[in-house]
């Protein structure tokens, strides 16, 4: 058995706090037991995360997690941190009730609390031998700063198995929707964006004046200053930037995706919306919104996929234009059309102009189909 110290000092923990929370150890000491151990040829694994409602998921990654070392450290966000990435309403329990839980558990050693948005800090003071991560991470969609700091300590990381169907977002929705076997989709919706959104700005709009019934519970861009954002707090909705990473133009790194889809489950977001996001969607979060991601396109698709879908149809001499909301799939502006409203090319027009008259037709047509897939995916269940 290790030495079970209760009160210490934290380099991020208040003494008030520590004095109420004898669960929770030190980064500091925490370093000193690896120290201990690997003296001794044995080996600290260390995990992180939120952990404010523990499901038979989290107990078996707990499980597995300590059957590759002889001591597992369970690091978890202050309360505030878990706020920020998680938004209102979480944790459920705070940093102290939630160290208490994990200690009861036969496979938690020690719990430390650090107040940092990501665990590198931790990682860095504690130097554990393994480092393990959940199955819906892959090595890649570790953020750059961790990956990094993982390989100049030479830690082993392993990424282990999810148990499918349990998450934390997807208890909460359950017991938010009265429990019970069968859960139907709620009217919750995100919208995505990078620009202006004068789109974004329809569907509240709309939503305002009670043409439109659903819940704006988050807006996320990839621009930091993008007017999007700043709409979206204007009108009392959740804004989010999540840096889009080091890929090619178009292109979200696999921690900006894992970021997004982590937002939106925490966010229990039924449809996403996609208005002006100048990024590619791909995996996971398709996986994890199948069929529940819609977008805009100015054209009428088939016709003129992807970018400049207005200088196209003025140069391939169309005489009509205008708009399709599609489901996103893997390819570009690919996926089932649900609506479409056509726009006139009259003569003279430029791609700013034609764009201009779509525009004001998506801001008609958008909002209503929005409200029609909502109303879909109640009746489907």
């Amino acid at each position: 058995m290790f030495d079970q110290k209760r009160i210490v000092k934290s380099a991020n923990w208040d003494v008030a706090s520590r004095m109420a929370a004898p669960f929770i150890s030190s980064r500091e000491e925490v370093g000193e037991l690896r120290d201990q151990l690997g003296a001794e040829g044995r080996k600290l694994v260390l995990t992180n995360g939120v952990f404010d409602l523990l499901h038979a998921g989290h107990v078996r990654y707990l499980k597995e997690a300590r059957a590759l070392g002889d001591c597992l450290v369970v690091a978890i966000n202050a309360d505030e941190s878990v706020r920020e990435l998680k938004g209102a309403g979480r944790p459920v329990y705070p940093a102290e009730e939630r160290a208490e839980i994990l200690r009861a558990l036969r496979a938690v050693d020690r719990v430390v609390v650090f107040g940092e948005k990501r665990a590198s800090r931790t990682i860095e003071i504690i130097r554990p031998h393994i480092y393990t991560k959940g199955g819906d991470y892959t090595p890649d969609s570790l953020i750059d700063e961790e990956k990094q700091l993982l390989d100049r300590l030479g830690i082993d990381v392993r990424i282990l198995s999810l148990v499918p169907g349990k998450s934390t977002s997807a208890t909460l929705r359950h017991l938010e929707r009265g429990g019970g076997a069968q859960e139907g989709p709620g009217r919750r919706i995100a919208i995505l964006g990078s620009g202006r959104g004068s789109n974004c700005e329809a569907i509240l709009d709309a939503i305002a004046s009670e043409r439109l019934d659903a819940e704006p519970v988050l807006v996320i861009s990839d621009i930091a200053d993008a007017r999007i954002l700043s709409l979206a707090r204007d009108r009392g909705v959740s804004a989010l930037h999540v840096d889009p990473g080091s890929e090619r133009p178009g292109r979200l790194s696999a921690a900006a995706l894992k970021e997004i889809v982590d937002r939106l489950e925490a966010a229990r977001v039924d449809l996403v919306i996609l208005a002006g996001f100048m990024r590619i969607v791909r995996e996971p979060l398709l996986s994890a919104f199948e069929g529940r991601i819609l977008n805009i396109h100015p054209s009428l698709l088939p016709l003129h996929p992807g970018r400049d879908a207005c200088r196209s149809a003025i140069e391939a001499g169309d005489s009509e234009s205008g708009c399709t909301v599609h489901i996103v799939d893997a390819g570009i502006d690919t996926g089932p059309i649900l609506d479409q409203a056509r726009v006139p090319v009259l003569p003279g027009d430029t791609p700013d102009t034609l764009q201009e008259r779509i525009h004001r037709a998506e801001h008609e047509l958008y909002p209503r189909t929005v409200g029609e897939m909502l109303d879909r995916l109640e009746r489907e269940g």
